[in-house]
């Protein structure tokens, strides 16, 4: 059975001032997610799964359809605050979904597969679809997932502060643990968070997630008891997120499960302020010249 793939794409992007998932990069128009979805189907990918707002559906379908037609299967599910919530009531000053792990619970009923999960504005390279669907097809099971890790100084924006999973590896090359971390930059020659969490430092070397997870089916039944938890215990905060570090995090500890972290040789890159773009797409015409990518995607 070939493996699935979730693209976040619900985020208002209110950093980068618009809706940057949409937003042209390549050479001819193409958005950072469709390198995405070109890579996923050259590594056996069987289908997309978009997690996006009820609002940007119509944008969402035109620029789906006209431009990867039916190159591969589509889904499209919303992320919407008052979906899972089973029964809470939801503030008033709630305006936003309740982050990343809520996302990927609100498509349990599109996945039957192992599947992976990413970021729609992010790049991960060739390499990191090429392995993580060998993952997918070979090793993941209920008790087996996996991570593609990056080195953190790799993942750094010059034009402002990045929020990024900080994690603990073991011999193994397995994860120990997760955190999440925001406010991270480089800082006279020292990667530093000012998050008011320690340590505050960090080695260039530091493996950390950029969302690109490795999942069997059995994480919605994990995630969907603890999305119950969390809402107990932060239905009142308006800011209040549920993230996927949370969920690895207690699948690894409190459920006896293993998360392989999955080395690449691809180089991440992605926007996360409007100053990134221009970097953005020197990386892609380099990657072009280089025969990676054709000049039209599609």
């Amino acid at each position: 059975m070939k493996p699935s793939l979730i693209i976040l794409a619900a985020g208002m992007a209110s950093r980068y001032g618009s809706m940057k998932q949409m937003e042209g990069f390549g050479p001819s128009g193409e958005t950072i997610m469709e390198y995405s979805i070109y890579d996923a189907i050259r590594a056996g990918f069987g289908k997309i799964v978009f997690i996006i707002r009820k609002k940007f559906e119509n944008s969402f379908r035109e620029l789906i359809e006209a431009k990867i037609g039916n190159s591969i299967s589509v889904e499209y599910v919303f992320q919407e605050i008052e979906m899972q919530t089973d029964g809470f009531e939801i503030p008033k000053d709630r305006t936003k979904p309740w982050g990343t792990a809520h996302a990927v619970l609100c498509a349990a009923d599109k996945i039957n597969e192992p599947f992976a999960v990413i970021n729609a504005d992010d790049f991960y390279g060739s390499d990191s679809f090429k392995k993580a669907s060998n993952f997918l097809m070979n090793q993941c099971n209920e008790k087996i997932y996996g991570l593609v890790g990056y080195e953190l100084l790799k993942t750094l924006s010059a034009n402002g502060t990045v929020n990024r999973g900080i994690c603990t590896v073991d011999e193994k090359s397995q994860l120990a643990s997760i955190s999440e971390r925001i406010n991270i930059s480089l800082v006279d020659g020292k990667i530093k968070s000012d998050d008011g969490q320690l340590p505050n430092e960090f080695l260039f070397s530091t493996q950390v997630s950029m969302n690109f997870w490795c999942f069997s089916p059995s994480i919605f039944t994990i995630t969907k008891k603890l999305f119950q938890k969390f809402l107990t215990e932060n239905i009142e905060n308006p800011k209040a997120e549920f993230y996927i570090p949370a969920v690895a995090d207690f699948f690894i500890k409190e459920n006896g499960g293993v998360i392989k972290i999955i080395q690449t040789s691809a180089q991440w890159f992605g926007v996360t302020y409007k100053e990134d773009a221009p970097f953005v797409k020197e990386k892609l015409m380099k990657l072009i010249e280089k025969d990676e990518y054709p000049v039209n995607l599609w």
